[in-house]
């Protein structure tokens, strides 16, 4: 069971995780940016994600182990690690397991705590998509607006399209698992779980992802950890602020 990835670069391992619902593939601009600067950046799909392989099982535990797995494989060590909303969850809880392989934490826009579920809407219009009626882009795009109102969000969520054969559209990400396991995503840190070494938790301004009374929560899981917010920018913040992003990540990565 490997989990699919594309790797950039050489140098020292830089592991992205994406989200929930998105695809390594949704960090390939950033990803080619920071192979530039002496990384070897490997972008993961998740289980269930991707061109990763499918499970009914799913937790963050399965995640972490997932990518335990990956690193031994190949030989990954002193690994920067950056995850974004749930990626960033599989980042904290495998950090504080194998602190002994990360060398750098980086968590995009999501907190330790509990979340509730808010992703209904978008999973019901995924399992809305028929595709032995849809048969373009476009007509899942309009289709899916009838749930997801915002453009940019069905672009990310659209992603997941590809073509089986001609004429045949499927989304690649394994959706009935995920609906079955959706409360998974919002859960909390636990609460031993702690890393010692570097982090940096970055969030956009305009989110609510990670509040001013989740500091105190950052700082017990992870005593080291700087907070840094990139402006003009909501939950997807390295899509919509990359510039700001990237200098951000750059900036902390790079520090002796």
């Amino acid at each position: 069971m490997d989990l699919h990835a594309n790797v950039l670069g050489e140098g020292t391992p830089f592991i992205i995780l994406h989200g929930f619902l998105g695809m390594g593939d949704n960090w390939k601009t950033l990803g080619k940016k920071f192979s530039e600067t002496g990384f070897e950046v490997h972008m993961i799909d998740q289980r269930n994600h991707g061109k990763s392989f499918h499970s009914d099982a799913f937790d963050y535990e399965l995640l972490v182990e997932d990518l335990k797995q990956y690193c031994d494989k190949l030989q990954l060590k002193n690994i920067v690690l950056l995850g974004h909303s749930m990626g960033g969850k599989t980042a904290m809880l495998f950090a504080s397991t194998y602190p002994e392989l990360v060398s750098k934490l980086l968590v995009a826009d999501i907190s330790p705590r509990y979340y509730p579920i808010h992703h209904d809407t978008i999973l019901e219009g995924l399992s809305s998509l028929n595709f032995s009626e849809l048969k373009s882009r476009s007509e899942a795009d309009e289709q899916l607006s009838r749930y997801v109102s915002d453009f940019g969000t069905r672009q990310f969520l659209l992603k997941n399209l590809y073509w089986v054969e001609k004429g045949t559209l499927a989304l690649r990400m394994n959706l009935d698992a995920l609906k079955k396991h959706v409360g998974e995503v919002g859960e909390a840190l636990p609460m031993h779980a702690k890393f010692d070494g570097a982090t940096l938790f970055l969030r956009g301004d305009k989110s609510e992802y990670i509040a001013q009374q989740d500091e105190t929560l950052i700082k017990n899981h992870f005593p080291e950890a700087q907070i840094v917010t990139i402006s003009n920018a909501g939950h997807w913040l390295h899509a919509e602020n990359p510039e700001d992003f990237y200098n951000a990540v750059i900036t902390f990565v790079k520090a002796s």
